[in-house]
């Protein structure tokens, strides 16, 4: 803990305080906050910040430079009159307020204590204060922080409500992680890539919910008593296992429990040579689901369809590798090793349908997030999908990769819908395809089934913030304000620094009339330029036009190239057309993601007996 005038810097909880009060601060932004004020007084360059703190990632220097704007602005501090942070003008960066290391004084507190004996009556009475008032405050925070523990898991576990208490359905399932027993705990991406491959297996089957990888993940190496992972992810079974590989040998062990009663329905062990390593997927996919219809579904079950693989072993493994590092993120290094491992995987074996599928994705990840230029990736990205269908036209990741890039990179709706449909019939019990096609059926207009749509994909992957996030946006845009806070409250559980949250509650208390609520609502919103946006709708709401203003020139100032869809928003709202309509048609040009949404937003319902309205929907492609 460091503190510094009103600010306490919390590094092993990853907080900053101010007084008794958590301020928001995006993850990054915290990172780079903790290493000026673990060098004070020092001139760092911004080239030794980011070497020291993502020394394998690329990070623009305009976001490492937003980074700085972030911190001044929730410190309260001015370029000009620095009180915590100085620019040395084309050299770096000087944090120049006192820091105490509440920590080391701590230590120097006990250790005095232990080497003097008791003081005497009349001396206790002389006891340093500020050493009194330091104990007091750590007394306070530690106190706090078992009340708000308790609190937020009290909130959680009544939030969760009915869904976690109920009995859960007798036919479902979640593949929990295998873990890596190997003697060099080296195959992690071995063990991981099984697993998934299992939920998906398992997913092509009607009549099974299975839980999707996300939620299933989230019990990755904590040895949790099953009855509270039945209970987390409602499911009634858990298949679990571990693998064990030394050399070209691999042994894998199964079993399918109960986790009502832990009573094991099913188990298996397979010693195989890894060029077998298919025929096991398949085998206790099969052997699982069999369990599952004898045991559970009756004469109901169906069974899991027997895949042939045509990739060697070493094409496996590379895929594998590249699927392990797909997961792990959006930063560049983790999506330039997937590339690299897909296209290994590929150059083993040209006709491997799987890993074309896989480059398809990741290059579609790439070209969203800026890492590619946007045309060129999607170009790449289409063609490795068709070809994926092409080796394999039963492969539901392929069309759902195709199914991405049409939404994303064309905006061709009907396309996206084909392929999404394809995609489940081929795996009824995905996640994933519910969410693509509540997407789908958000940006036609048909909210009843997006939402519908969207609580499948929450009740097969429960524990994704952003699968609540998402629930929570389509009831606001419904009016359902009341339900809507609920599932928002459900992603803050699971992710308290989740972005979008605080901006979507903001816009639905805004809509209930509680413009001042819904001002302290979005300053909490981590990401900047979405606090920014929800500024300037709470201060118009609030009849403060200048702060608004001012908010919306911040916002245009450094977000124009990026948040088009947002001003115009903001325009919208604010009853300003003309400008509303010319930043649309700036983001259309831009391919920004955000102009699909026009159709249903709540914020451009002044533009719809417009003219211009309805000629922008058609060259979206979008129903009138």
């Amino acid at each position: 803990m460091k503190s510094f005038q009103s600010f306490r810097l919390d590094t092993a909880n990853q907080c900053l305080w101010r007084g008794q009060e958590r301020v928001p601060i995006a993850p990054k932004a915290f990172d780079v906050l903790r290493y000026l004020v673990e060098n004070p007084g020092r001139l760092v360059t911004q080239d030794e910040v980011l070497e020291k703190l993502w020394p394998e990632t690329y990070v623009n220097p305009e976001v490492f430079r937003k980074y700085i704007l972030d911190i001044r602005k929730i410190l309260g501090d001015r370029p000009d009159k620095p009180e915590f942070i100085e620019t040395v003008t084309k050299r770096g960066y000087r944090f120049i307020a006192p820091v105490i290391d509440d920590d080391a004084t701590l230590s120097q507190d006990l250790a005095t204590q232990k080497q003097e004996s008791a003081p005497e009556p009349a001396a206790a009475l002389q006891i340093d204060q500020s050493r009194t008032h330091f104990f007091q405050r750590f007394a306070i925070i530690a106190i706090l922080g078992v009340v708000v523990a308790v609190a937020i898991a009290g909130h959680f576990w009544f939030a969760r409500g009915k869904a976690t208490r109920s009995s859960p359905n007798a036919n479902s399932i979640a593949v929990l992680p295998f873990a890596d027993l190997s003697p060099g705990k080296d195959q992690e991406y071995f063990s991981d890539g099984l697993s998934e491959q299992l939920i998906n297996d398992l997913a092509k089957v009607s009549g099974v919910k299975v839980v999707g990888r996300s939620s299933a993940f989230q019990f990755k190496g904590r040895n949790e008593d099953l009855r509270e992972v039945g209970s987390k992810l409602g499911v009634a079974n858990v298949l679990e296992g571990s693998v064990r590989r030394d050399g070209n040998r691999v042994r894998i062990t199964a079993e399918l429990i109960k986790t009502d009663d832990g009573f094991q329905l099913w188990s298996q062990t397979y010693d195989r040579e890894i060029n077998d390593i298919f025929a096991v997927q398949d085998e206790i996919a099969r052997a699982a689901t069999e369990a599952l219809q004898l045991k559970l579904l009756g004469s109901n079950g169906q069974p899991v369809p027997s895949n042939l693989r045509s990739a060697n072993p070493e094409a496996y493994q590379a895929f594998l590798q590249a699927q392990y590092f797909s997961a792990l993120g959006e930063s560049k290094e983790d999506m330039s090793k997937a590339l690299a491992y897909t296209d290994q995987a590929i150059k083993l074996d040209q006709k491997y349908a799987p890993a074309w599928a896989l480059r398809s994705s990741v290059q579609t990840m790439m070209a969203e997030v800026g890492v590619t230029e946007v045309t060129e990736g999607f170009r790449s990205a289409r063609h490795d999908a068709e070809q994926a269908i092409a080796l394999d036209s039963t492969s539901a990741p392929a069309y759902l990769a195709l199914a991405k890039i049409q939404i994303d990179g064309d905006w061709d709706w009907d396309g996206a819908a084909t392929s999404v449909t394809k995609a489940a019939n081929l795996e009824p019990g995905s996640a994933e395809i519910f969410r693509l096609r509540s997407y789908l059926s958000r940006e036609s207009g048909n909210l009843r089934e997006a939402i519908r749509l969207e609580e499948q994909a929450v009740a097969l992957d429960p524990l994704r913030p952003d699968f609540h996030l998402c629930l929570g946006y389509l009831l606001y845009v419904a009016g359902r304000y009341g339900e809507a806070q609920v599932s928002l409250q459900k992603a803050l559980d699971l992710n308290p620094q989740a972005a979008f949250v605080h901006l979507t509650l903001g816009k639905i208390l805004i809509a209930e009339g509680k413009p001042q609520q819904s001002l302290a609502e979005i300053e909490k919103e981590p990401l900047e330029w979405g606090k920014l946006t929800g500024q300037i709708l709470a201060y118009h709401a609030l009849s403060r036009e200048k702060d608004s203003n001012a908010a919306l020139a911040g916002l245009i100032a450094s977000y124009d190239t990026g948040a088009g869809y947002q001003i115009a928003q903001v325009y919208a709202y604010r009853g300003e057309s003309d400008k509303s309509f010319e930043w649309l048609e700036r983001a259309y040009k831009q391919r920004d993601a955000g102009v699909s949404d026009i159709k249903t937003d709540p914020l451009f319902k002044s533009l719809r007996h417009d003219p211009r309205y309805t000629e922008f929907l058609k060259k979206m492609r979008l129903p009138t």
